[in-house]
Order: C-alpha cells, then sequence, then structure tokens
C-alpha cells in the first residue's frame, strides 16, 4: 500500500511495533514521530482489512489502538514507490479475558493473547510477508501459536495456520473466538481458571435458620422498659453475735470499717426492712431469755 509520504522515514524498522503511543522504535532523523501520518497509515490499513474480511466497520484504527492496550505489527517494504517504501501489512493482538470451553464443554475463564486483526495486500499475498510477520510476533511475544486465541479468524487464515503451524483440530466455541486443540493442556502457560457456577435464583434470604431462630426468641421476650427482672433470693439473716458478720462485712466491702454491732442512734440512722428484721429478732431472744431466768428462778 503507497502513500505519498515517505514510509521508510516513517519507519525506519523493516517490522515496526506500535503500541497506544501511536510512536516508532526509533526517532526518524533525530524529530519526533508524526503522528497525524501514522494514523494514516494504521487508519487505512483497518480499512482495507475489513473490506477483505467482508466486514461492515473497521476493527482496527489508530483511536482504538491508542484506547486499548494492544500491539500493532506493521510490515512495510523499503525499496519500493522510488525509494518511499510501501506498507505490507500488519498484524493487532492483545490480552482479553475470554470464557471458553474446554474438550470436557466445562467454561473456563482465561486471558490469553489473542489475534485480533491479520491483514496483507493482496497483490503482495503468497510472497512470505504474512509469515515473516506472524513469526516476529511469536518471537517478540515468546508465545507459541497453539496458545492463543483466534477473533473470527477468515478462511484463509485458518489454511494459514494449518499448513505452517499444524493448527487444524479447534475446540468448538460459542463466541467469535478460536482456539485449537492443545490449547487446554498446561493450564498454568493461558492462565486458566475454572468459572463459577451461577447461584440458582430464588427467595433472597438475609440471615440463616439459626439466626432466624434466635431473632424469634428475642421476639417472645418482653421489651426492655416491659422487662421484670427476677430479684435474687434473699440470703438468710445473720445475727449481731455472728462469726462470720465481721469477716463478710470486711471482704465484701474494703473502703469499710468492719462491723462493730448496731449503728449510732441518732437523727441520721436510716431503718431499712432487713435492719428492722434484726432489731425485732434481738428484742425476741433478749424477752426468751429473760422468760427462761424467771422460770428457773421460779421453780
Amino acid at each position: 500500500m503507497e502513500f505519498p509520504f515517505d514510509v521508510n522515514a516513517l519507519f525506519p524498522e523493516r517490522i515496526t511495533v506500535l503500541d497506544h503511543n501511536l510512536t516508532a522504535g526509533r526517532k526518524a532523523l533525530g524529530r519526533q514521530d508524526p503522528q497525524q501520518q501514522i494514523a494514516t497509515v494504521i487508519d487505512e490499513l483497518g480499512k482495507a482489512s475489513a473490506k477483505a474480511q467482508q466486514l461492515a466497520a473497521p476493527i482496527t484504527t489508530a483511536v482504538k489502538l491508542q484506547t486499548n492496550r494492544h500491539h500493532l505489527y506493521l510490515l512495510k517494504e523499503g525499496e519500493s514507490n522510488g525509494g518511499k517504501g510501501v506498507v505490507v501489512g500488519f498484524l493487532k493482538v492483545g490480552y482479553k479475558k475470554l470464557f471458553l470451553l474446554d474438550q470436557q464443554g466445562v467454561h473456563v475463564e482465561t486471558e490469553p493473547l489473542c489475534v485480533l486483526d491479520f491483514f496483507v495486500t493482496e497483490n503482495l499475498q503468497r510472497h512470505g510477508y504474512g509469515l515473516e510477520l506472524f513469526s516476529f510476533m511469536l518471537q517478540h511475544k515468546r508465545v507459541e501459536p497453539v496458545r492463543m486465541a483466534y477473533d473470527r479468524p477468515s478462511a484463509k487464515f485458518l489454511s494459514f495456520l494449518g499448513k505452517h503451524y499444524g493448527l487444524k483440530d479447534c475446540v468448538p466455541q460459542v463466541n467469535n473466538f478460536v482456539v485449537f486443540d492443545g490449547f487446554f493442556r498446561d493450564k498454568s502457560a493461558v492462565q486458566l481458571r475454572k468459572a463459577l457456577p451461577k447461584k440458582p435464583e430464588g427467595e433472597i434470604k438475609p440471615y440463616s435458620l439459626t439466626e432466624r431462630e434466635v431473632v424469634r426468641e428475642e421476639q417472645r421476650a418482653l421489651p426492655w422498659p416491659f422487662a421484670r427482672p427476677t430479684a435474687p433470693p434473699l440470703s438468710p439473716p445473720l445475727s449481731l453475735s455472728s462469726p462470720y458478720s465481721r469477716s463478710l462485712s470486711v471482704d465484701s466491702s474494703p473502703s469499710r470499717g468492719p462491723f462493730r454491732g448496731s449503728p449510732a442512734p441518732g437523727p441520721y440512722r436510716s431503718q431499712t426492712p432487713h435492719s428492722q428484721y434484726i432489731e425485732n429478732m434481738n428484742c425476741r431472744a433478749r424477752r426468751t431469755s429473760s422468760l427462761n431466768r424467771s422460770q428457773i428462778s421460779f421453780h
């Protein structure tokens, strides 16, 4: 494919690797690469490739290359067109996350290197340019053809892969990509992992059965303002002369002094039901002891 500008000055190398920056591997004549001319070459090659594959729109454009992490390998023939050179063809590759079917029909998630577009001008086909371009890409990416996926390959491309690389037995897929027998053999090479099965749609359960039982038990109980906590059982009263009264008082209340009998009389003495009960018991004990002494003196 010829262009009005000097292709050799634009692409110093025989095969130039372009990325999203649209810059050649070396600077042409010590100046910046004219990106507008490079974009023109990419757009014209994309249109020719779409026409050859009978596509409605080009799948390779300069804008798409700038917005994706793809690599485009461009091959030129420098001696043609009066020394200005011509562009022979291009090959575009990139990594894609795919859901593929293996030989057993199991869905597998993988992200292999994919051939996205491949084109050689019609008047220069069957001259070895396609094989030169494809072999350069394999060496640059350090990948085997069987480890790659191919996006909508044409009949000519499939024949090319079978003739030069022995790729003939493909694994059927439901998408536009083609992989061949041997793609799933070494799972570490293509970074495979089985896709998780989708959960069956059904009733949404916000919590488990055990948690729901706990909620039901809590709902049966009265809420806080109406709940009546059970009072702890009353301990048996201790008499004032009990040997344990002193120790209990010291252990249970370290900040207070030891119990020294009944509290001092006065206006600040507090009468609790428990203290009144102890005082009544003491009064009964004194009356009983005095009654016993009177009976003994009577007899």
